[in-house]
């Protein structure tokens, strides 16, 4: 029989811990090895039980998710999906612990439909599997014992790359909170203008559009739709809508359609390149990053085949070798780099 992949749920509700085992267990390739109530006992039982993967729930008493994650990413590093609830002190705290070295997160369930627990239980054991098979990020410890990247290469001094007329279009999924935040931060404040979408809830994508904003040079904000787009400025994809572009009287503006899931996700990459595709051709500049499945493969493709510059993120640096793999191998990717050669890679596109 094939090994199974060995989970320990934590989570201080009973009922949640009961909830999740039971929707991890229905799942052929993998079991539900313990079950503990907080971190004290969850220590004990990784000690005992050694398990592949851990469902952390980001809020606990004694000690919360966060620190306990600190201390094991220094001490035992394994992969660990946080647990999180819909909230914006919640998504605050869940982007934290993917920056601690958590590799994914899931919301809380909700008891609204068994269709929806269904698809939740169909996203849960994904994310676990993916995080079996991931990349931990290499961590150091740092003043107070916090774990830490090393900093990537700081953003270049102004640069008038924003007049260039290019405009630059970013996917990424599982992993991808961390990655865009390297990438942006080795970009110059006049950059051209930038798109994002990561797959991600919409009660998490302003949260996420605000930290990367207190962390890099230029302006980065929740696409709201009808926006002109302008050098200097990243717009991230809200977690309810599509993100694309469109004409407007005096350049190109975002446009946001709730319409359904592309490639089982809304946002979607696809969309986003294909607009980038059938409107910006040669002066768009095509970046996919870190994150399972094949969602933006086939929107580089046309991107690259529509005349624009196509950078992938190689295998060594991705939390999870899945989107920017598929997009490799059908030949949309024009040049494979490391996440930390991925700034000056694209930036001298720009000036190509």
């Amino acid at each position: 029989m094939p090994i199974k992949i060995r989970v320990l749920v934590v989570d201080d509700s009973a009922l949640m811990r009961g909830l999740l085992s039971q929707m991890i267990n229905l799942a052929p390739d993998m079991e539900v090895v313990g079950a503990a109530p907080d971190a004290q006992s969850a220590r004990e039982m990784i000690k005992v039980l050694n398990p592949d993967v851990l469902t952390l729930d980001v809020q606990m008493p004694k000690m919360d998710g966060l620190e306990f994650l600190e201390r094991l990413m220094r001490l035992r590093p394994m992969p660990v999906v946080m647990v999180s609830s819909y909230t914006e002190a919640g998504s605050d705290t869940t982007l934290k612990a993917l920056e601690l070295g958590a590799i994914d997160f899931i919301g809380k369930p909700k008891a609204d439909g068994e269709r929806s627990m269904e698809n939740y239980a169909e996203e849960l054991v994904e994310k676990i599997r993916a995080a079996k098979g991931a990349r931990l990020r290499r961590t150091m410890t740092g003043h107070g014992g916090g774990a830490t990247k090393p900093a990537p290469a700081s953003a270049p001094a102004k640069t008038g790359l924003g007049g260039s007329g290019k405009i630059i279009f970013v996917g990424a999924s599982t992993g991808g909170t961390e990655a865009i935040k390297d990438f942006l931060l080795g970009i110059p404040a006049d950059c051209p203008p930038i798109l994002i979408v990561q797959h991600m809830p919409e009660t998490f994508t302003a949260s996420f559009a605000r930290r990367l904003d207190s962390l890099c040079a230029p302006r980065v904000v929740e696409a709201k739709g009808n926006e002109k787009i302008e050098p200097g400025t990243v717009y991230v994809a809200p977690g309810h809508s599509h993100l694309s572009i469109r004409r407007g009287t005096s350049g190109f503006l975002t446009e946001l359609a709730a319409t359904p899931p592309v490639n089982r996700h809304r946002p979607a990459v696809d969309v986003l390149f294909d607009s980038a595709a059938a409107l910006v051709g040669r002066k768009a500049i095509g970046v996919i990053l870190t994150g399972m499945g094949k969602d933006g493969a086939q929107g580089l493709l046309r991107m690259r085949q529509a005349g624009a510059r196509t950078f992938g993120q190689d295998e060594a640096s991705c939390v999870v070798y899945g989107m920017p793999r598929e997009a490799f191998l059908i030949g949309a990717v024009d040049e494979q780099c490391s996440l930390d050669d991925m700034a000056r890679r694209v930036i001298g596109a720009i000036n190509s």
